[in-house]
């Protein structure tokens, strides 16, 4: 992660601090950001702003809402390019030590940004996330009907997951406006007010060839229509990976873009 990597330019009217723990949002970093703002454009439908951070970094964004951060991976960085969660938190060399305590790995940061602090770390097994100290973008949540997106970490032991994260971002701690956990269906899901922000479900090999079978966070976007929209990633260079049916009856697919990165799209509620 470079400094184009963190929540992107918005009014300061809401703080990390308001909803500790919680997602707060989602960013990739590629290779080639014209290429990748094309790809994602034409299949999700998102326009493209620039803000503050510079030329290198925009703001993707859907019916005039943001719905995540597109940047310039840094041409000297060889790593797997990946969508990134950020959670917010309180303090972020307190979250980082926390990390680092627990045999997560902290790959760059804290560094400042105009707008907060944030790091890029992995967990235990190493599923790639970012941490978030300062402004947030107003009413970017995921969880409620219209989320930009939502979370499912996939990952070796849910349980032990959830203990770690629970420890790094303060789950379930009491404190007032903390994100409780709660299990349903094998996996542990994360709720605030009501809402299921993530959802973290066991199963996955961390020395699998299989892609979708390694420790990661896997970001679901929204779309209307699952089978027009995975055409449009196939006729743009992308690959369709997997199709399933959820439980609920909702269609889904597994998507790597041009980069490599790996997304899902999935029905709306």
């Amino acid at each position: 992660m470079d400094k184009k990597t963190g929540p992107a330019d918005a009014p300061a009217t809401t703080s990390s601090a308001d909803v500790f723990g919680a997602p707060c949002w989602v960013s990739l970093m590629a290779r080639d950001l014209k290429a990748s703002q094309d790809f994602y454009g034409a299949v999700l439908g998102w326009g493209f702003r620039r803000d503050r951070l510079g030329d290198e970094f925009s703001v993707a964004m859907l019916d005039g809402a943001p719905v995540a951060g597109i940047g310039a991976l840094a041409p000297t960085l060889q790593v797997a390019v990946t969508w990134t969660p950020y959670f917010a938190i309180t303090d972020a060399d307190e979250a980082a030590a926390r990390i680092r305590e627990r045999s997560g790995t902290v790959a760059v940061g804290p560094l400042a940004f105009s707008l907060g602090r944030g790091a890029l770390a992995s967990d235990r097994d190493g599923a790639v996330f970012g941490i978030w100290e300062g402004a947030l973008i107003p009413d970017w949540q995921s969880g409620h009907k219209d989320a930009p997106a939502w979370l499912l970490l996939r990952t070796r032991n849910a349980f032990d997951a959830a203990i770690f994260y629970g420890e790094v971002l303060e789950w379930a701690s009491g404190r007032p406006g903390c994100c409780d956990v709660r299990y349903e269906n094998d996996e542990v899901v994360l709720v605030s007010n009501g809402h299921v922000l993530a959802r973290l479900s066991s199963g996955a090999l961390g020395a699998a060839p299989d892609p979708l079978l390694r420790p990661r966070w896997d970001v679901h976007f929204p779309v209307d229509d699952v089978d027009a929209t995975a055409r449009t990633a196939l006729d743009r260079g992308g690959a369709v990976l997997d199709r399933r049916t959820t439980a609920d009856g909702h269609e889904e697919a597994v998507v790597r873009d041009p980069d490599g990165a790996l997304f899902t799209i999935t029905g709306r509620l």
